[in-house]
């Protein structure tokens, strides 16, 4: 018995352990799919798979932090989310919030920078203050920048970049000639932002659900069914793995 436990203990502290960090991709994004589906899995109210989800984010956070990644992108809240029922989108609306005020101290202990990525305007007031303040504290931390995406849709982001473009041809301030891929990257909201070398999705479903579509456009995909309030360091460490024995050749031949 006392052999079995000890194979088992190797096995698992040998599954846990950190990728080669000569090969950690730069950006990292996640689509954080699955907390209701855990919540009714286990009879418990959608509301409470989202606070399973929150532990999710910390140690994922800390895990990208730990081996070196430079961006992480986590998608929190959608702009079609808005359609769920009230109460669940009030909790979501208070989760960033309760994840800054509980997590704040660490986030600068560890030299991180908290950016946002979507339209605030459109939350409620004690959302964006919260997001605004966090935002402010760690605006000059220079170590892993944690994008958070809320009330985010890449359809509008690129539909937004088009209308800054139409509106500055209109204007006599661009060429239409002129019109790159710059052009449209600076107006995004990740301006600045190297893609994602690599995006994970939880929960089984393989698609990008509004997600970084312009950005995703060479990002290496890597889909696991396990939800996201079980989504711990040794699933992200796998998903680090495999993207490190991938061949990247952006179109081209390698």
């Amino acid at each position: 018995m006392f052999k079995l436990k000890q194979l088992f203990s190797r096995q698992k502290k040998t599954y846990a352990n950190k990728p080669d960090l000569a090969g950690v991709p730069y950006h990292v994004a996640v689509i954080m799919d699955g907390n209701g589906r855990w919540a009714k899995k286990r009879g418990l109210p959608r509301i409470a798979g989202h606070r399973a989800g929150m532990e999710s984010v910390k140690e994922i956070t800390t895990a990208a932090d730990d081996i070196g990644v430079q961006i992480l992108t986590l998608y929190a809240f959608s702009t079609e989310n808005w359609k769920r029922p009230e109460q669940e989108v009030d909790f979501l609306m208070r989760l960033p919030q309760e994840f800054l005020l509980l997590e704040l101290e660490t986030l600068m202990k560890n030299n991180v920078r908290i950016r946002i990525l979507g339209d605030l305007d459109a939350l409620p007031s004690h959302t964006q203050t919260s997001i605004n303040a966090a935002c402010e504290k760690t605006k000059n931390n220079t170590g892993m920048v944690l994008n958070i995406a809320l009330n985010y849709g890449s359809r509008t982001e690129i539909l937004d970049a088009i209308r800054s473009i139409a509106k500055d041809v209109k204007a006599g301030l661009l060429d239409p000639e002129s019109i790159d891929e710059s052009a449209i990257n600076s107006r995004l909201m990740t301006q600045g932002i190297p893609d994602p070398d690599l995006l994970i999705r939880t929960s089984g479903e393989l698609r990008l659900s509004n997600f970084l579509l312009w950005q995703c456009a060479y990002t290496e995909l890597w889909f696991t069914d396990i939800f996201w309030p079980d989504f711990k360091r040794e699933h992200f460490y796998e998903a680090i793995r495999a993207y490190q024995k991938r061949g990247r050749r952006f179109g081209g031949l390698k």
